[in-house]
């Protein structure tokens, strides 16, 4: 009796501790570099670089069983300028990704906090910006369309499914937390992918509600979107769709997006880590983004890859036009570690805009035209 009531006892004791298996897994990317410029206002300039392709960042994720298929989920991700060592995402902690939520084997996950919108989990990996094969430097204008992860959602509630035969779909909404307020600073979006063979599809839509005060500025500064995302509007509404199609070791793709701005106060330009807006004084905005791009694995450590991006707009019956030419190549050392060689050519057609090349992450041209070129090391753990 004595030694049936022992077994008994440790069983539930070992069914316990399986029931509450948790994992935390620590990680992270460091992406340092040399960057030269033809022209940065009317300079050339030679500079250290953080995150020319991918943004240096470190982050803690973990989940715990549950039990029934049921996980608890989190994720916090820090962003950090390597060269200075300094926080990125207008100092927040962890700026890059902060979130909480439930993941299940049959229905999907459902999570809380700052987090990446639709059009960057589903359009994201099919442009090169947002890929390891281009990054921070290939983004489209002023990353009109956010492809390049300029901004996150706070206060947001998202949704995502599981895969049902190579379909996957999600949402999230972001709350404007200001009573009487509640469209001003909130965000919505939502997405869809299908996977057949080497054959990815997708598309996407998000949509940024606002106040804008002097300046540009967000009156409601505690809702969705404060303080990083790059065209000051009233209202934005992005949306598009893409594709690519892996054969062997080759990877072709293209992908459309448009954002169509109301309300358009002017475009907050980065320098430096520093941002101030750049006053357009107009009424309306429109970009449509048109990119083609390709990679090529040469062999298992090789890799070459390149884009080429034709931006047409109309701001307030100007239309600027942009065009912008990618290359890469890439070399790994290790699993973990890169060495990599990139280049930029940008030209833009201004239009009376007065606006000239300003490559994504570095300080605009002083004409219409800018190269640059960044050699580099990437490492990750």
């Amino acid at each position: 009796m004595k030694k049936t009531l022992m077994v008994a006892a440790l069983t539930g004791v070992f069914a316990t501790a399986a029931h509450a298996q948790s994992s935390v897994t620590l990680y992270g990317l460091i992406d340092a570099g040399i960057t030269y410029t033809n022209n940065q206002a009317g300079h050339s300039n030679w500079q250290a670089t953080d995150g020319a392709i991918s943004t240096s960042r470190w982050g803690l994720r973990g989940s715990e069983d549950l039990g029934g298929g049921l996980k608890a989920i989190f994720t916090l991700e820090n962003g950090f300028n390597v060269m200075s060592g300094t926080l990125r995402q207008e100092g927040r902690l962890f700026g890059r990704q902060s979130f909480v939520g439930l993941s299940s084997d049959q229905a999907g996950s459902v999570t809380l906090g700052r987090q990446y919108d639709s059009a960057v989990d589903y359009l994201g990996p099919l442009a090169l910006t947002g890929t390891q094969y281009g990054g921070t430097f290939t983004a489209h204008p002023f990353d009109n369309d956010n492809m390049d992860n300029s901004f996150r959602v706070d206060n947001s509630i998202k949704y995502q499914s599981v895969n049902y035969g190579g379909f996957k779909f999600g949402g999230l909404y972001g709350f404007s937390n200001q009573a009487g307020e509640f469209s001003n600073n909130r965000a919505y979006s939502a997405g869809a992918s299908y996977n057949y063979g080497g054959l990815n599809i997708a598309a996407a839509y998000l949509q940024l509600n606002n106040n804008i005060g002097a300046l540009g500025g967000i009156t409601n500064t505690a809702g969705a979107v404060d303080g990083d995302n790059t065209l000051l509007a009233g209202r934005q509404r992005t949306f598009g769709a893409g594709l690519n199609y892996t054969f062997g070791p080759a990877t072709a793709g293209f992908l459309y997006t448009q954002t169509n701005l109301n309300d358009f106060a002017g475009i907050a330009a980065s320098s430096a880590g520093t941002s101030a807006v750049v006053p357009l004084g107009a009424t309306s905005g429109h970009f449509q983004n048109f990119e083609v791009n390709g990679r090529y694995q040469i062999t298992p450590a090789l890799s070459v890859a390149g884009g080429y991006t034709f931006t047409q707009s109309s701001i307030d019956g100007n239309n600027p036009k942009w065009n912008q030419v990618n290359l890469q190549t890439s070399y790994a050392l290790s699993k973990r570690t890169d060495v990599y060689l990139q280049g930029e050519y940008q030209h833009v057609i201004q239009d009376g805009s007065g606006l000239n090349a300003d490559i994504n992450g570095l300080t605009a041209s002083g004409n219409n035209n800018q190269v640059a070129v960044t050699a580099g090391l990437r490492t990750r753990f």
